[in-house]
């Protein structure tokens, strides 16, 4: 990994406040990812399966996590098993955990090797009257590949058919949400070094640079700071490129007079920035896109003043609306008197601004949460209004990763310059 080793306590509580929700007699088994074939001899670059990094801080494939608080043998409460390093796989693989590295990353004292994992579970699982299995319930994915917990559940389910199975993923949505100290100091670490990599971009953005030089600019300083990379594939869109949401070809000449829309950020210790942000190819805003810059911002500003702990998913989105519908009348893209004939179900702003306003953050770039639970104390949050405008090849979004506190809301990404004229300043200072 190239990112700094996390404090294990973060683990050793994340466990702890796992296996409190269980049901009495419960054993819960976890997986790391796949490894995804990427052709005909190599694979895609390793990503940790999130709930398997939450609950251990074990950043490698073929490693199970099993935790039965209630097992009669007390060797067995908490284990970890990892694959086995040899000669062969040091050479073409490079270096694995050893037992003490994982004790140290984990926190778990119990470890054993992968090849030792059958023997054992066989040995304890028949004491245990319910079974966790973790599953991808983020309500954003759709299933269609058959990923490791699903085989292994099936697997289980043929050995063990008279256990009663239960779901890990319940109680992993209500904790994941709630970021501890160290969690928010990871998310602050990756908008701190999305901080670091914009400020490098508006210093060399200049007519005729290409969207990929500017891709190359970003990765060089994520990965100069240690960040494992791209919090999700970059989007660097100019000019009309800005109207497609997720557009990532970023292989176009920005021109003399477009603005670009950018929506990167990094990822530290499996921890996720998420940035969105409007600037102009040459330096200085036109007076229309000023306009419909300002625009978005005002919008930003109000609608991070209603994430805080209580507020409702829905009536937030709803609000959010109201302040975009008056921002668009104001821009002459809407009519008043259409706007008081709307179907409120079809609201006319959609044509504009299309996309949620906010999503949860954390080693998920959208969070696992839940949509109808008040917002709390602990969740981050993003806030990312956009106005987007096909005729005139103009989109805008801004975007900034909010934390909710006991007193209202920290802005995580306020060192990272949105103003207009802040912009302007430096992208001309160069």
């Amino acid at each position: 990994m190239k990112y700094l080793p996390v404090n294990e306590q973060l683990f050793t509580i994340n466990r702890k406040n796992f296996v409190s929700r269980l049901k009495s007699n419960s054993i819960a088994i976890f997986h790391a990812n796949d490894e995804y074939p990427r052709n005909g001899d190599q694979s895609f670059i390793f990503k940790q399966n999130p709930d398997f990094f939450y609950l251990t801080g074990i950043d490698q494939e073929q490693s199970i996590l099993v935790l039965y608080p209630d097992c009669p043998n007390q060797q067995y409460k908490e284990v970890l098993f990892l694959r086995q390093t040899n000669e062969h796989i040091a050479i073409w693989e490079g270096h694995k955990y050893t037992k003490d590295e994982a004790r140290k990353a984990s926190g778990i004292q119990n470890i054993y090797w992968l090849h030792e994992y059958d023997g054992i579970l066989h040995t304890i699982i028949n004491y245990a009257d319910n079974i966790y299995i973790n599953t991808n319930e983020n309500d954003r994915y759709t299933h269609t590949v058959p990923y490791r917990d699903l085989r292994f559940l099936e697997t289980l389910r043929q050995k063990y058919p008279l256990h009663h199975y239960e779901r890990s993923a319940p109680i992993l949505r209500d904790l994941r949400v709630v970021k501890s100290e160290i969690e928010i100091a990871l998310t602050q670490k990756a908008c701190d070094i999305t901080r670091d990599a914009f400020i490098r971009v508006l210093k060399f953005v200049q007519p005729g640079v290409t969207e990929y030089e500017i891709e190359a600019e970003i990765t060089h300083e994520f990965l100069r700071q240690r960040a494992t990379g791209n919090a999700y594939n970059p989007i660097i869109a100019s000019g009309k490129n800005a109207i497609v949401l997720h557009y990532i070809d970023n292989n176009q000449v920005c021109n003399d007079g477009d603005v670009i829309l950018f929506d990167w950020a990094a990822e530290y210790a499996n921890y996720n920035a998420d940035m969105s942000r409007s600037i102009p190819v040459n330096g200085r805003f036109t007076k229309r896109q000023r306009q419909v810059y300002d625009a978005v911002l005002r919008v930003l500003r109000a609608s991070t003043q209603m994430l805080v702990a209580g507020t409702v998913w829905n009536d937030y989105h709803e609000e959010v609306g109201k302040l975009m519908t008056g921002e668009l009348i104001d821009l002459g893209l809407l009519k008043k008197h259409e706007v008081d004939k709307q179907d409120p179900k079809a609201p006319l702003y959609k044509k504009y601004f299309m996309h949620g306003t906010s999503h949860h953050l954390g080693l998920d770039v959208h969070d696992y949460a839940s949509r109808y639970k008040p917002f709390e104390v602990g969740n981050i949050l993003t806030c990312e209004p956009g106005i987007y405008i096909p005729e005139e090849g103009l989109g805008i979004r801004l975007e900034n990763d909010i934390l909710i506190t006991k007193d209202g809301n920290r802005d995580l990404m306020a060192a990272i310059p949105v103003e207009a004229d802040e912009i302007e300043e430096i992208m001309n200072s160069k």
